[in-house]
């Protein structure tokens, strides 16, 4: 069953580097979005040329295929290419703001223009608040914050030049809306990650639309390192309202209508993509009658 509840206005009518412990969404290389009930879906993308940052692993991976999928032409950044993608590649540290500006203008020489940027980019290794140094809490807010903000700007700078305007989309997290044990940076960065994408629908409007995904918990095939075997996955997805943990495709599918014109009025806006959430940990413990 699905319910679609829509909120009118007060004016209408109201009727009814990747160590084993690393990132928490940006763990493997995952390209299968084989999802049959949505092969006859066309978001209108064909031919837009998309850049994704981080796109050739992990959820970056599922997202680059929705969008070569729907005929986007796809470039992918990162610091290490994978092997056997179809993508154009541009080897990029989106924490170096002259690399970031130099990878736009490479796209706009290849390509003519630039009409969607998806922020993927990002994660974090497991450490404790107490034993992370301030260079390396540096270098996560780096990564994970202001990175996007330059890819961000530079294409900006581009798209605002463009008679169709462009699409921004932001890849956040559940970590930046609760306590994150261990990734205490990385989870105010995605929190600042919400507020760039509110901020800057503001600032580059109407021609720029910027949007976010909240992404939850994701399996990939490096799921062990974070969520344990096949038991324990077991395990958790039954904490999930839908029960299941989400796919790298559907991340994708969730950015790619966010980028295309079925989303024209949509900015601003943070889109969660996590089943239906985490249910406080009381219920499973509490014996009052409330289950």
């Amino acid at each position: 069953v699905l319910v679609l509840m829509v909120m009118k206005g007060s004016g209408d009518s109201q009727v009814g580097w990747l160590p084993k412990q690393a990132l928490a969404w940006y763990a493997s290389t995952v390209t299968d979005t084989a999802d049959s009930d949505l092969q006859a879906v066309n978001l209108g993308l064909a031919d837009r040329v998309v850049l994704v940052t981080g796109g050739v692993r992990g959820v970056g991976a599922g997202i680059s295929k929705v969008f070569d999928d729907q005929g986007a032409t796809v470039v992918t950044c990162a610091r290490r290419p994978v092997e056997g993608l179809a993508y154009d590649f541009h080897s990029c540290d989106i924490r170096d703001d002259d690399a970031v500006k130099s990878m736009i203008g490479a796209i706009i020489s290849d390509h003519g223009r630039l009409d969607v940027v998806v922020n993927n980019a990002g994660g974090s290794p497991h450490v404790p608040a107490a034993d992370a140094s301030a260079k390396f809490s540096r270098k996560i807010l780096e990564l994970n914050f202001l990175g996007a903000l330059s890819v961000s700007t530079h294409a900006n700078a581009v798209m605002q030049s463009q008679e169709s305007g462009g699409s921004i989309v932001n890849i956040t997290s559940v970590s930046g809306r609760r306590p994150t044990p261990g990734t205490v940076a990385y989870g105010a960065a995605k929190a600042g990650m919400e507020n760039m994408t509110a901020t800057l629908a503001v600032e580059w409007a109407p021609k720029v639309r910027v949007n976010s995904v909240v992404v939850g918990m994701v399996e990939t095939e490096q799921s062990e390192l974070f969520y344990g075997d096949a038991d324990s996955i077991a395990a958790i997805s039954k904490n999930v309202p839908l029960g299941r943990l989400a796919k790298p495709s559907d991340i994708g599918w969730a950015t790619a209508f966010l980028a295309s014109e079925a989303a024209s009025y949509i900015s601003g806006a943070s889109l969660e993509v996590h089943g239906g959430g985490e249910p406080p940990h009381y219920l499973s413990t509490t014996t009052a009658d409330i289950k």
